[in-house]
């Protein structure tokens, strides 16, 4: 199993300041604007991963 994806900016502010949350698991706090929050995967998208380059697919 891989560690977990850590954000490099946070949401709110744009600040790299980010430290775990010990909350649980994907929760992060911002020592620069004060906030938690929280990031969670949601699953994949049903259009899925596109081939080619964006022009040739609409037949541009």
């Amino acid at each position: 199993m891989s560690e977990r994806a850590a954000p490099f900016h946070c949401p709110y502010c744009g600040d790299e300041d980010l430290r775990p949350n010990e909350t649980g698991h994907g929760a992060w706090e911002c020592a620069a604007c004060n906030r938690a929050f929280q990031l969670k995967f949601l699953g994949l998208l049903s259009r899925g991963v596109a081939t080619g380059k964006p022009s040739e697919e609409k037949g541009i």
